[in-house]
């Protein structure tokens, strides 16, 4: 007997022992739980109005963006939006017309809360833009087309260069020098060699045919002796 009380003596010890280690795990649970959420950051829904900073008006469809959390909306036509933010974050806020504002979002608020943003015009110079004015679309195409321009001497000089019968006079002219002789000679030998075994081809449309005969008889290759000679 006295053994037997002993055995239930150490048992009810373990058991004591047992719930003392549970309680104590569950406390340190619960503690860190509290912990837990003591430190989790709540969103804050920020909701407002933007307006323009010197008539008042509402500004509608700009944008608002997150850049941290990748995530932005949009105000509506009366200028008002709402956005869910973290306490810190910087919102840009940017419309067509407007300078960017930045709003950073307090830490002290609380769930929500609502804010007016004025937005400040960024206006754009553009140079001055003269108009002439002429009373019908051909007045002013006559004074286009008699409009000077800085290098209109140099133009009408390259008109009168690229002149056809200016060319034409040009290349009878201007001597042959060795390159174009050399393609002439080129040119010959090629036409002899295509019109072998075929009768000859007219030589009154070749150019450089024609531009030799005009040498020949600037030079006089066809007087009276000098013909007679040659034969």
């Amino acid at each position: 007997m006295p053994h037997f009380f002993a055995f239930l003596h150490n048992d009810t010890k373990f058991l004591c022992i047992t719930k003392i280690l549970a309680l104590l795990f569950l406390s340190v649970l619960g503690i860190s739980h509290q912990a837990k959420a003591q430190g989790r950051v709540e969103p804050v829904y920020v909701s407002g109005l933007l307006i323009d900073g010197k008539t008042t008006e509402p500004i509608p469809g700009a944008n608002l963006y997150i850049p941290k959390a990748g995530q932005g909306t949009s105000a509506n036509a009366e200028g008002y939006f709402i956005l869910p933010t973290l306490p810190g974050d910087s919102v840009i806020v940017d419309c067509v017309g407007y300078k960017k504002r930045y709003y950073i979002v307090p830490r002290e608020k609380g769930e929500s809360y609502s804010v007016i943003i004025e937005m400040n015009q960024d206006i754009t110079t553009l140079p001055i833009v003269e108009v002439m004015a002429y009373p019908t679309e051909e007045m002013f195409k006559e004074a286009f087309v008699a409009l000077e321009l800085p290098d209109q001497e140099k133009m009408e000089r390259l008109q009168e260069t690229l002149d056809k019968n200016y060319m034409m006079r040009m290349a009878f002219e201007t001597q042959m020098d060795a390159a174009a002789n050399h393609r002439y000679q080129m040119d010959r030998s090629f036409t002899q060699v295509s019109n072998r075994g075929t009768i000859p081809t007219l030589q009154l449309l070749n150019p450089f045919a024609w531009a030799q005969f005009i040498k020949s008889v600037k030079r006089g290759d066809y007087k009276k002796g000098k013909w007679k000679g040659k034969k």
